[in-house]
């Protein structure tokens, strides 16, 4: 009996969250397509942007009260404390199913410009999501293999190229780029294939992020490292929209952008394994903090909230 309470409870959800997107995407989408005004004015293209992300902002909150309307979760969170919302931020963090999004959703959402992700250009085509990325100003990627450079050596660097123009928005306006440089969620079967090194993550790429910074390092003011930690074990993103999931630990530390954090990732061999090995540090000890936050109290000064306490805070 209780299983199939939980699975109502998840259908419920589901079907919170659907209503919730296309709401909210029938408010998107009308003022998207102003942007395809031909006014060159920059306050216009401001004040476009800055309605898209607040409606996006609501999106997130409406998601997080339906939430809280099927599930209690105790929350437990730090080092979110000194974030500011002007600011330019990297968001990187340790990837184990769907449910680090909406975490990271919800504990960020507020706190510093609203997140998004670099997208394969391919995903336009997802329908309503598609366009509401496009909407919102996600960079589309256009990534060569090796195999397809060799054979058309004038496109080298046009990646880069696209992508840098793509950026080029983010100038006036703070943005935060969140990527799980893993690049897959964790298994015990993709650990052990991998033959990762730590015990609770996978082998981190620093590919993604190095891309990021080949194209907008300059902009970027800080590193959000953010580990998160479901100490029931490791639990599916259908249990967690049945309301299965119930602690949720989360550490933010922030690592400011110095000067080393720049460079060429794509054409510097030098570079380039420099910052892997500055990657490789961080998953160590991010592999130790797992660890301690697995235990019954946090090793950090952390804030203990309740699910009511959690959405004032958002």
């Amino acid at each position: 009996m209780q299983r199939i309470k939980e699975n109502i409870t998840g259908t419920v959800t589901i079907f919170l969250l659907v209503c919730n997107t296309l709401f909210w995407a029938s408010l998107l989408f009308p003022v998207a397509f102003l942007k395809i005004i031909p006014i060159k004015l920059k306050l216009w293209r401001m004040i476009i942007n800055k309605t898209l992300d607040t409606i996006a902002c609501c999106w997130i909150y409406c998601n997080n009260a339906g939430l809280k309307i099927t599930r209690t979760i105790d929350w437990q969170i730090s080092g979110v404390e000194n974030l500011r919302k002007k600011s330019w931020y990297l968001v990187i963090a340790n990837h184990q199913s769907w449910t680090d999004i909406v975490v990271l959703q919800k504990i960020l959402t507020g706190k510093i410009p609203f997140l998004k992700f670099f997208l394969k250009k391919e995903l336009i085509w997802v329908p309503v999501l598609g366009l509401a990325w496009w909407a919102l100003d996600f960079p589309f990627m256009r990534r060569y293999s090796q195999s397809f450079l060799l054979k058309n050596p004038h496109l080298k660097g046009k990646d880069i190229e696209i992508t840098k123009k793509a950026c080029q928005k983010f100038k006036d306006m703070p943005v935060s780029i969140m990527n799980f440089v893993e690049g897959t969620r964790f298994t015990s079967q993709k650990h052990a294939t991998q033959g990762s090194p730590y015990k609770n993550l996978l082998k981190p790429r620093s590919g993604g992020i190095g891309f990021v910074f080949s194209t907008m390092g300059n902009m970027i003011t800080s590193i959000l490292d953010v580990t998160i930690v479901y100490p029931q074990g490791r639990l599916s993103f259908w249990d967690f929209l049945c309301g299965r999931v119930n602690v949720i630990k989360v550490h933010v530390e922030e690592i400011p952008v110095t000067d080393e954090f720049i460079g060429d990732y794509v054409d510097d061999p030098v570079f380039k394994n420099k910052f892997q090995r500055w990657l490789n540090d961080v998953w160590y000890e991010k592999d130790a903090r797992i660890d301690m936050m697995k235990g019954t109290v946090m090793p950090f000064s952390s804030t203990h909230y309740t699910e009511d306490e959690a959405m004032v805070i958002n």
